[in-house]
């Protein structure tokens, strides 16, 4: 069996080879050998090298077709939406145009984009140089049920009608993706034709020029910036839409790295991740500059390990813990409480299965550590369960007594503040259904008032004079993911109240140091497993 220390040291040792690796991997992804033989050759002769087509400084012109069909072979069926003459592919640019919605596409079809990058004043179809590619420009997806006033009935937005609607909220029904986003590889990077890399490789076109290969411009669509935000429902009635068509031009390390993260956020549609769920991992990579997500990562990563080594220690002591001497029971009944509200707010918001599993871990690990702190045993006769609660020794009656006059000073403040945020929300906020209203109220109450629940383990400490008995090795794991948390509140997007609630544990945990070094160390008091350093010299004499 390995010991405590060790396991910590071989996950640590994980760890770090995971970090190590990733890197290494990502190294591989950004970085592409050129050509050997380009550098000596120079004039473009050199044998087994790729040649970049845009070093010859072609005049370039690119076109935006729309169709119903994925695949055309003419210009027949086809709508011609966006010419842009003269293309130069170091100029950004973001035009809006309006897109005809043939009636096929109405009635839930699919609308393709085919953009064509080719020579200026020769037609697509007739230029053997050109290059293209196809994109949908709509999706399926369950659309968001509308909020009201649950006392007047009024509706967020206006009531949709009956034909313009013609599915029900729980089916999935066409969406317009509002944005078209597009990129071309402007390097001109000499590739080595026996090693060439397999991501970008299914994006080149080769062509035989005299002695030489070349590839043709690399024309790639950022799928990451089709937002869940910019999707609006397609009805019967819609003949129109705007599409908003951005071009900017792209790196080939910054090319390579996007295709991958494509290619991963495909891989978790195809394992059953909703479009939501997608958007969510989608946020990360569009929102962040890529030198920040980096840093992301590896903070991310710490996270990680400091989360993972928190919830170890965490229920370690709470295994081992057999008295509840020095510890607020009315404390760990409110994080079971806020935890699972937390989880219900988050389930009925449609939160990503990112965030929502460990959410719901969460919670039934509080379920179990309020079973551990009221001693609570089930024994089940037939179908109904029966309920036994152990009984208290007078040191942990000692501390109820602290408890319960903590939580009483609390409730003065407490109930009227939670209680006055639920009535203005109720007047003011519009809501899907009083459940809606009866989670959020309660969230806002865990976010916004929730620390004041952790001053009864304050006072406890200070009435008791003692912090021997709390679990320190898990409070410093998570007050490093505190401090990492405060680190980005105002950084990565979050709800203004989350964010709030990273700077109210600072709070809290700095009390909670201050207490520790107020009350110094007695070895004759016991420690969080209800052990004191005096009974195990005596244990050891005997």
């Amino acid at each position: 069996m390995l010991s405590r220390s060790s396991f910590t040291s071989l996950v640590v040792g994980v760890f770090a080879v995971y970090v190590a690796h990733t890197c290494w991997v990502m190294y591989g992804i950004v970085y592409t050998r050129p050509c050997p033989a380009a550098a000596a050759a120079g004039d473009g002769a050199a044998g087994g090298c790729v040649w970049p087509y845009l070093a010859r400084r072609p005049k370039l012109q690119l076109s935006v077709y729309t169709t119903t069909r994925s695949s055309i072979g003419a210009e027949s069926n086809i709508d011609l939406v966006l010419n842009v003459e003269d293309f130069d592919i170091e100029s950004k640019f973001e035009r809006t145009v309006n897109v005809s919605v043939p009636k096929k596409t109405r009635n839930n079809g699919t609308l393709y984009a085919f953009i064509f990058l080719h020579h200026a004043g020769i037609l697509p179809w007739h230029d053997g140089k050109q290059v293209h590619i196809v994109s949908p420009l709509t999706t399926y997806m369950i659309p968001k049920p509308e909020e009201i006033n649950l006392l007047t009935g009024e509706s967020a937005t206006q009531q949709i009608e009956a034909e313009k609607q013609p599915n029900a909220l729980d089916e999935p029904v066409s969406h317009w993706r509002s944005r078209l986003t597009l990129n071309v590889m402007v390097e001109d990077f000499v590739f080595d034709g026996s090693s060439l890399p397999a991501d970008v490789h299914r994006y080149m076109k080769m062509v035989q020029l005299g002695k030489t290969v070349h590839y043709l411009p690399i024309l790639f669509i950022d799928q990451l910036s089709n937002r869940v935000k910019d999707l609006m429902v397609i009805n019967r009635s819609t003949t129109e839409l705007p599409l908003t068509v951005s071009y900017d031009k792209i790196s080939l390390g910054k090319l390579r790295f996007w295709i991958h993260m494509q290619d991963a956020v495909y891989s978790l549609q195809q394992f059953g991740f909703s479009e939501k769920d997608a958007d969510e991992v989608k946020g990360i990579f569009v929102d962040t500059n890529l030198y920040f997500l980096a840093l992301t990562f590896f903070v991310a990563a710490f996270h990680l390990l400091f989360d993972f080594l928190a919830f170890k220690n965490d229920i370690s002591f709470w295994k081992k813990k057999r008295s509840m001497i020095g510890m607020s029971t009315k404390a760990v009944l409110w994080r079971c409480f806020s935890t699972v509200v937390i989880f219900l707010f988050l389930l009925d918001e449609q939160t990503s299965l990112l965030v929502l599993i460990p959410a719901g871990i969460g919670a039934v690990i509080e379920l179990w550590k309020v079973k551990k702190a009221l001693k609570m045993t089930i024994r089940w006769q037939g179908l109904r369960p029966k309920f036994q609660f152990g009984a208290y020794n007078d040191s942990e009656k000692k501390t109820e007594e602290y408890d319960a006059q903590a939580m009483k000073y609390l409730s003065y403040l407490l109930y009227p503040l939670c209680i006055g945020g639920a009535g203005y929300s109720l007047l003011n906020v519009k809501y899907k259904s009083w459940y809606s209203w009866l989670i959020n109220s309660f969230v806002n109450g865990v976010y916004a008032f929730g620390f004041l629940f952790m001053l009864p383990q304050l006072f406890v400490n200070y009435k008791m004079k003692s912090v021997a008995h709390l679990p320190w090795k898990a409070f410093t794991y998570k007050a490093f993911n505190t401090f990492i948390d405060d680190i980005f509140a105002f950084i990565i997007t979050m709800p203004t109240s989350h964010r709030l609630a990273c700077f109210r544990d600072d709070v809290v945990f700095l009390v909670y140091l201050y207490q520790r070094w107020l009350y110094p160390v007695d070895k004759s008091r016991v420690n969080e497993y209800g052990e004191s350093y005096e009974e195990k010299l005596k244990k050891k004499s005997s």
